[in-house]
């Protein structure tokens, strides 16, 4: 096991656990998830820059701090690896590495090649390119232009990897009715999972609704929240008439209630969380003592133990991203970003319709035991994944992770104890991004309408 894991991390082996009782896993998947790794190792990184606690502590419980600070040229307190300016410098090495394999990975359709092997080995040696990419960023000369450059650049690949987000969830929609709906042709027991889960979307959407509206408005004031919580509510049901409509239902049989209860739930979460990220209202009550209004009283009980509220925060946070960045690279997802979708004829209703892997058909021909866990070798015929997408999905993502962890246009003051403190620019985000995607969701519903003489399979 020793010896497969060796040439796991220097050559092209495939990386697997060495417990035999480990279940399968196929070399497409570890590898995936080895790249993942390396981005939650840089992301720890970047959170323990932009804490300020962990930075007192090294300060108290390291002999010779200072000393070692001057030694490595980071400052007198190292105060160069502290902060945004250190967490842009770090993305930045890890944006260098993923969009240098985009590069060299395009047109790659075997597994056998050698830029194929390499994506799939060499872990070590990979790692340690990727450590030196991260430090060397702390040698760029003219830090504040390259510091206000690369800002805007992190703007733009933020914006884009939220873009892909919404994508992503428009087309899950859809081909979860799809998928439900080519079961109910033969079996009607699937005509009522639909209908049970589409009650159970409208019903979550609904309460959610009427929660806002009773614990983050007031009779008095509170104008921005009223008249957001109303026009998402309005976009909700406004999408969800559009979707059942016969013009809509004659040129999309499979347009349904289902696809507008998962984008409301969506919509409805993101008003929550653009709420819940607004800096808070102060006025003053009889005893002309600032109270805050239109935010649950509960609320600000639940932010006393902002360590813990943080901590658990933002593991939820970058465990969304990086499901989005696993699942947007399988073969389907890709093809759904370029508006290639599976005619419903192929279609094969499933519960767990999301989870099915690629590159079943000849899968378990090709494994091989090595003393440890089981691999499957599923891409002998060809790669199951675009690996130049996925590579450039990550890109986007270390650019996300940049902008999120530094509070996006108010890095200056950010810091992760305070990575819930609402800001103007992180709500306003968020309300985009939640128009947006009723608009994505709008388009594929009236995309046929405007355009009838193209092909809309959806």
């Amino acid at each position: 096991c020793l010896a497969f894991q060796l040439a796991c991390c220097c050559s092209t082996a495939a990386c697997s656990l060495c417990c035999k009782c480990c279940p399968k896993i196929k070399q497409s998947t570890s590898t995936r998830f080895m790249y993942a790794l390396y981005f939650i190792l840089v992301t720890i990184i970047c959170c323990v820059m932009m804490s300020t606690t962990v930075a007192n502590e090294m300060k108290t419980h390291i002999p010779f701090y200072k000393q070692m600070c001057k030694g490595i040229q980071a400052g007198e307190m190292c105060e160069k690896l502290v902060g945004y300016s250190a967490v842009y410098k770090v993305c930045f090495g890890m944006a260098c590495f993923f969009f240098l394999f985009f590069l060299f990975t395009i047109k790659i359709n075997s597994s056998k090649s050698c830029r194929a092997y390499i994506h799939n080995g060499f872990w070590l040696v990979k790692l340690i390119l990727l450590a030196a990419m991260c430090s060397g960023a702390f040698f760029i000369p003219d830090q504040d232009t390259f510091l206000n450059a690369w800002r805007y650049v992190g703007a733009t690949g933020g914006f884009l990897f939220i873009a892909i987000q919404l994508i992503l969830l428009v087309e899950f929609a859809h081909k979860w009715n799809k998928n439900w709906t080519a079961g109910a042709n033969h079996k009607q027991m699937w005509n009522g999972l639909l209908a049970l889960v589409t009650l159970i979307l409208y019903s979550v959407a609904v309460a959610a609704l009427v929660l806002m509206a009773l614990f983050y408005t007031r009779s008095e004031g509170c104008m921005y929240n009223k008249v957001l919580i109303g026009v998402n509510g309005g976009l909700c049901l406004f999408v969800s008439l559009v979707a059942i409509s016969p013009c809509v239902q004659n040129r999309q049989p499979h347009s349904g209630l289902l696809q507008s209860g998962v984008i409301s739930c969506y919509v409805m979460y993101l008003t929550f969380s653009a709420l819940s990220s607004k800096p808070p209202e102060t006025i003053l009550d009889e005893n002309n003592q600032n109270i805050t209004i239109c935010v649950p009283e509960f609320s600000q009980g639940l932010h006393r133990d902002e360590n813990l509220v943080t901590g658990l925060g933002t593991t939820i946070l970058f465990g969304c991203i990086l499901y989005s960045c696993l699942t947007s690279t399988t073969r389907a997802s890709s093809e759904a970003l370029r508006g290639i979708y599976a005619t419903p004829e192929t279609e094969v209703a499933r519960c767990c319709f999301c989870c099915v892997p690629d590159g079943d058909a000849d899968a378990e021909e090709h494994i091989e035991k090595r003393g440890g866990q089981t691999v499957i070798y599923d891409e002998k015929k060809g790669t199951v994944y675009s690996y130049a997408y996925f590579h450039f999905v990550f890109f986007l993502a270390s650019l996300y992770v940049m902008m999120t962890v530094t509070h996006w246009f108010h890095y200056e003051s950010a810091q992760i104890e305070k990575f819930f403190t609402g800001t103007w620019s992180i709500f306003w985000i968020k309300m985009v991004s939640c128009w947006v995607c009723v608009c994505l969701y709008l388009w594929t519903l009236i995309a046929p309408l405007c355009c009838p003489t193209r092909e809309f399979s959806v």
